[in-house]
């Protein structure tokens, strides 16, 4: 509680000025902090507003959200937000996004160490959706040292998560899978995209997991 809050809790059996002598604050302080009493009230509720939907987009994924994709998610909905403000009201509200605790290597080298082209110049803008993506394989603590894995696909245009796929494993199919989910989202067409990545064998495509972008553009970079 701060001392301004103590004197108007107790101002009617205390008096204003007694009190701020003994806590040792300005009674001029002390009005102008009850004059802002309305203006924190609309910020509190704002917030609290804030919070709420916040609250909904975080279940809606799971959890996995902390405040930068939070951010982008309520930015791509058309809200004009500052993500120090998101980052503000998530954690008075207590709402943590996913934390990842041990380092796994995730990124395994192609073993043919074949150089393929930048196609995007390392430009991550999009002038319109289902035009550039770009993905990549993280994981997930599930206790007793065990892991899955996540392989998402987000849209540079909107910086939206338009495909991801989980398994116990990091081969081919996973990514695979993630971009078939983000086909799927684009009505199962990805015909003229880029996909952008780094270099990990499981994102190079060969063999059975081909077809997964015979209508796209793949950037293994």
């Amino acid at each position: 509680m701060s001392r301004f809050q103590f004197v108007a809790d107790h101002r009617d059996a205390f008096g204003v000025k007694r009190l701020c002598r003994v806590l040792e604050v300005s009674r001029s302080g002390f009005y102008r902090w009850v004059a802002a009493a309305p203006a924190r009230a609309a910020r509190a509720a704002a917030d609290a507003a804030l919070a709420a939907e916040i609250t909904e987009i975080h279940a809606d994924f799971d959890g996995t959200y902390g405040s930068p994709r939070m951010t982008a998610q309520l930015r791509d909905g058309g809200r004009r937000i500052n993500h120090k403000r998101v980052a503000r009201v998530m954690r008075v509200f207590g709402i943590i996004g996913l934390h990842l605790r041990k380092k796994v290597r995730t990124t395994v080298p192609e073993p043919s160490h074949q150089q393929v082209p930048d196609l995007i110049k390392r430009d991550f803008t999009a002038d319109a959706p289902n035009q550039r993506y770009v993905g990549d394989i993280t994981y997930l603590p599930v206790g007793d040292g065990q892991f899955l894995y996540l392989a998402t696909v987000l849209d540079l245009h909107s910086r939206r998560l338009t495909g991801w796929s989980i398994a116990d494993h990091m081969r081919t199919e996973l990514v695979a899978d993630a971009l078939r989910a983000a086909a799927a989202t684009r009505g199962g067409d990805l015909a003229g995209a880029v996909f952008h990545s780094d270099h990990g064998a499981q994102l190079g495509f060969k063999g059975s997991s081909q077809h997964c972008w015979s209508a796209a553009t793949l950037d293994d970079r």
